[in-house]
């Protein structure tokens, strides 16, 4: 459920809060008054693309802000959860959405940043909204299966179909791509076979190179590496005055300092010490020393190597795990062309296997949609005759087909709005008011199984005449049982209907123009169904007709 709506310097409102109720919330006001700025403010918020005209003349930011009640809502709280953010049921969601004249805006959840696609999958489980023309929708008979899957709740067979079809379309492809094969088989098995001959041939390893590059600047530098060790060595150990005679000519006198002298036996200590460091740090380096091996034969090998790895790297990707990668799938893809008919035979075998798997879980989606259609066509038909088809009738016809994505079935939606007509498909013979009328019985019916929380009509009632009216907000207010509905209309006989009413004005100030909302109670309702009815001026006339309304609607 929604239950507020803030809107900051968006077009003509400059600061508007506004409180919803569960049920039927109508929104009236006259045109231009800033109705579809409420309308847009929401989507917004369901994830429309922001446009930075929209911003108030002279600001430089806009914000929208909104508070759900999403307590019970599994699939919201799931959402969350795959996106790692956090979900208090019990705190409620608050969206905010801030759009800047100047550089990004940001988009926060519960205080957490959001992106753009994370928003509209929110949206599609928050709010399902029909503007004047998205009722046009049920004339698409992808939308019309959607519908009536609704009602049958065939998600278990549908989720079986869809896992079969998977199955099915993989091995069409894999089919589709042996069949290319056939004319350039004797190439593709040439270029494939030297391709897994010369990377197989290689042997590379990963870490491999590496360890080779280290061992190869080792090598290419031994000279100067024994030069320098050398030089090393000589003060150290070797020469005539080197490091470590020296130390050793200072340990007697040293010790004779200890005997006569307290602080001497920390020095003789360090003596010590510095004398067994220099012979370490001797025999490291000889130690070293010893290992490296300036073989040329050696050396020319890794040169040979590291060239290797060069040169199949640069041919297969530019890196060892790249090339290794296509090793394996040239390897796999080989193996195919091989065995291209045994391959073929196989896939054909699977296939016929397949296939029969995947009709008979088609016939069960089937079987389950033909059942249901009855039960829809029926409840349609009811909500129909409550809105002034008293003689009409509504189907869903079947046609079958080869399998595809949603099943085995094609269907179309039939209506025949006057007693004696034909039943033909709803695309065909609706004006824009039937289909209207239509959609409103087909979400009075889905009211009970729809998840979707809050539904908003806005103006669905155009070109519709003021004696359907009542028969619209009558249907509204059913469907508002089962879901918070905020119906934007400009009939007084859907108004009146309304357990909660705002009415939206413009006003203005200092030669600035300025939108508010103003819920309307008791004398205040009357008025503004007085002026829907009868204009600007009111009277008495139009006063009595306007509680009039309210009382029969309340009845």
């Amino acid at each position: 459920m929604l239950s507020y709506l803030r809107i900051k310097n968006l077009a003509l409102v400059e600061n508007l809060s506004i409180t919803f109720e569960a049920g039927l919330n109508t929104i009236t006001g006259e045109t231009g008054a800033g109705k579809s700025i409420l309308i847009g403010a929401l989507g917004l918020l369901l994830g429309n693309r922001a446009d930075k005209t929209l911003i108030r003349t002279g600001e430089t930011t806009c914000s929208v802000e909104a508070q759900f009640d999403v307590t019970g809502r599994d699939r919201i709280t799931q959402l969350f959860k795959e996106a790692d953010l956090d979900l208090s049921e019990d705190e409620g969601l608050i969206l905010r959405r801030t759009i800047k004249a100047a550089g990004a805006g940001q988009i926060m959840a519960n205080d957490q940043p959001v992106s753009l696609q994370f928003l509209k999958q929110l949206g599609i489980l928050l709010v399902d909204m029909h503007g004047p023309y998205d009722h046009q929708s049920l004339l698409n008979q992808d939308e019309q299966l959607r519908i009536l899957d609704a009602f049958a709740q065939t998600e278990k067979e549908a989720a079986a179909y869809t896992k079969q079809y998977s199955a099915y379309r993989e091995l069409m492809r894999q089919r589709k791509v042996l069949e290319q094969d056939d004319g350039d088989l004797e190439d593709q098995i040439d270029i494939l076979r030297y391709r897994v001959e010369e990377i197989a041939e290689a042997k590379l390893s990963e870490g491999e190179e590496e360890e080779v590059l280290k061992e190869h600047t080792l090598l290419a530098n031994s000279s100067n590496i024994i030069e320098s060790a050398n030089q090393v060595l000589e003060p150290l150990i070797d020469g005539e005055a080197n490091a470590f005679d020296l130390v050793a000519r200072i340990h007697t006198p040293i010790e004779k300092m200890a005997k006569l002298f307290p602080s001497g036996e920390a020095w003789s200590e360090e003596a010590n010490q510095i004398s067994i460091q220099i012979k370490e740090l001797a025999g490291s380096i000889q130690s070293e020393l010893g290992d490296l091996d300036a073989n040329p034969d050696r050396l020319e090998w890794l040169d040979e190597r590291l060239s290797t790895y060069d040169r199949i790297k640069r041919k297969y990707g530019g890196s060892v795990g790249s090339a290794l990668e296509q090793l394996k799938t040239s390897k796999k893809r080989l193996n195919e062309l091989e065995n291209h008919d045994e391959e073929l035979q196989r896939i054909d075998t699977e296939l016929q296997s397949v296939l029969k798997t995947l009709k008979t879980k088609g016939k069960a989606l089937t079987k389950k949609r033909l059942k249901a259609s009855e039960g829809l066509s029926e409840q349609i038909t009811l909500h129909l005759r409550d809105m002034g088809f008293d003689h009409g009738s509504f189907s869903v016809d079947f046609a079958e087909v080869d399998p595809h994505s949603t099943g085995l079935d094609l269907i179309d939606f039939g209506f025949a709005p006057n007693m004696g007509e034909t039943m033909r498909p709803l695309r065909a013979i609706a004006s824009s008011g039937e289909i209207a009328r239509v959609m409103l019985a087909v979400k009075a019916v889905l009211a009970a199984h729809d998840t979707v929380p809050v539904l908003i009509f806005d103006e669905i009632d155009a070109n519709v005449g003021g004696e359907m009216g009542h028969a619209i907000g009558e249907k509204m207010r059913e469907v508002a049982k089962h879901h918070q509905v905020l119906a934007i209309t400009h009939l007084p006989q859907v108004a009146v209907h309304g357990e909660h009413h705002l009415m939206v004005r413009k006003s203005t100030n200092d030669g600035r123009t300025f939108t508010q909302v103003e819920p309307m109670q008791e004398d205040k309702r009357i008025e503004e169904i007085a002026r829907m009815l009868g204009g600007v001026k009111l009277t008495d006339v139009t006063l009595d007709h306007a509680k009039a309304l309210l009382e029969n609607a309340s009845t």
